[in-house]
């Protein structure tokens, strides 16, 4: 079979290729060995957010005289909250499948493995391999949790996130190594649940890539949450021999035992290129992953990389846009090379972190003069009516020419506000015409208008 776009893997960035391509008048076919979606849609992305809506349910059902109201015999059912997890991913895998038909695209189910020739071969699950060939192959594999040496996961007590959204009974307590996304997000979710969680992690600060102020708040919230937190410290060994698992872990302080249930291993990912052909067809690698140019092609003509498999950041979202950049530059229309300086980062824990641009401290590095403003959502009416008055906005301004170059958020439903100041950077817009824009009131949008002003010395409600 011949196609004029073969793309291998269906995650967000595979099947949102490959749908771009067939708008594009490409005959297209996705290779998947799984499910269509990919990780995000089956194993990462959505699953863990129903999962993490299950926890601010339950949390409002705790705290409800706050409200005013009243509410008895509130309880948890554990399974039957994986189990609507499992119902959601499967809800979105089954919109992907009607995606594929809708545009016509080929779902050729099996392992691919590109071989010279612009040829991919593909192993069924009954062992059968088919050969097929197209004008341009485009590899989207993902990647999964990466393992550490020491840390070795097998899948019962010491366990990945595929394992830890689909436990069959809630742990009593959890040792989570790493608070990137991944891991804080998890941590949340089963303290929520009541599991006992202690967050070990080897930087100064959780959540590591993001502001400094951002950090600090986000410990201070899940210390008041009960949740340990561990910082400059890391996991030597562990134990699984017993009917727990002992953790050795390393402090500035000398070395503590850990003692839990499960181990959940959140330190990053592992690329998926192995066994895929690679080498046969002389593609470069490096660092586990596949270099490529501005337009996603590999040092191979005809043969293409996009989302976690490359060097860029590895984030649902960034591989769709380079999915589309990529078979847009393919058909000849104009695009634009991604700004990899104006990608949206998002942590959806309680509170919600999204951020965009540099830090303060990265800002500073970078030898701008800066106007850094900032306003908590104590100071807002939203915020304070609807009880979750955690968290603030953080803008960081060049104080020559009023660029935005940076924006940090945490706290409730930051994640759907943080849009706007991607769009307004990409506009080239300064702090004074974002200041003059007129914000609704009251909502938590508002706090981004406010901290502007508190960066311009102008700030009303502070």
């Amino acid at each position: 079979m011949k196609y004029d776009v073969l793309v291998i893997g269906s995650g967000p960035g595979g099947y949102v290729t490959a749908i771009r391509a067939s708008q594009l008048g490409f005959k297209t076919a996705v290779v998947e060995k799984e499910n269509l979606g990919g990780i995000c849609l089956n194993w990462g992305c959505i699953p863990t957010k129903a999962l993490l809506k299950s926890a601010q349910v339950y949390d409002y059902l705790k705290h409800v005289d706050e409200y005013g109201l009243k509410a008895e015999a509130i309880d948890k059912d554990f399974e039957a909250v994986i189990k609507r997890s499992r119902g959601v991913a499967e809800g979105m895998s089954k919109g992907v499948q009607f995606l594929m038909k809708k545009n016509k695209i080929d779902i050729i189910d099996g392992f691919g493995k590109v071989k010279p020739g612009k040829k991919v071969d593909v192993t069924g699950t009954d062992g059968k391999v088919t050969e097929y060939s197209a004008d341009h192959i485009i590899i989207a594999t993902g990647a999964r949790s990466r393992e550490l040496p020491n840390l070795p996961q097998d899948g019962k007590k010491v366990i990945g996130y595929r394992e830890a959204m689909s436990l069959p009974t809630q742990p009593k307590s959890m040792i989570v190594v790493g608070s990137g996304a991944i891991g804080v997000e998890f941590a949340h979710f089963y303290n929520s649940m009541g599991t006992e969680v202690t967050i070990v992690e080897f930087m100064p600060n959780i959540v590591p890539v993001e502001d400094k102020d951002v950090s600090k708040q986000m410990e201070r919230s899940f210390k008041k949450a009960g949740i340990k937190v561990m910082t400059s410290s890391s996991v030597e060994s562990v134990d699984t021999s017993g009917d727990g698992v002992k953790a050795t872990v390393k402090t500035k302080k000398g070395e503590q035992i850990l003692e839990a249930d499960i181990v959940l291993s959140a330190v990053g990912i592992k690329t998926n290129i192995e066994n895929i052909g690679l080498e046969d067809v002389g593609i470069i690698t490096d660092r586990d992953k596949i270099l490529v140019n501005d337009w996603y092609q590999t040092n191979i003509p005809g043969y293409y990389a996009i989302g976690d498999v490359t060097p860029g950041p590895a984030l649902a979202h960034v591989a769709s846009a380079e999915g589309i950049t990529c078979v847009e530059k393919i058909a000849g229309v104009h695009t634009e090379v991604i700004d990899y300086g104006n990608i949206p980062g998002c942590t959806y824990a309680t509170p919600e972190i999204a951020s965009v641009g540099l830090t303060e401290e990265k800002a500073k590095e970078a030898g701008y003069e800066l106007k850094v403003g900032k306003f908590p959502f104590s100071a807002s009416g939203k915020a304070k009516a609807a009880g979750t008055p955690d968290g603030f906005v953080k803008v960081i301004f060049d104080a020559k020419y009023g660029e935005w170059l940076g924006c940090h958020m945490i706290g409730a439903g930051v994640t759907d506000m943080i849009a706007e100041a991607v769009v307004a950077r990409k506009l080239e817009t300064t702090g004074h015409e974002v200041l003059k824009a007129i914000h609704p009131h009251p909502t938590m949008s508002e706090a981004v208008m406010e901290a502007v002003a508190d960066a311009y010395d102008e700030v009303i409600h502070l």
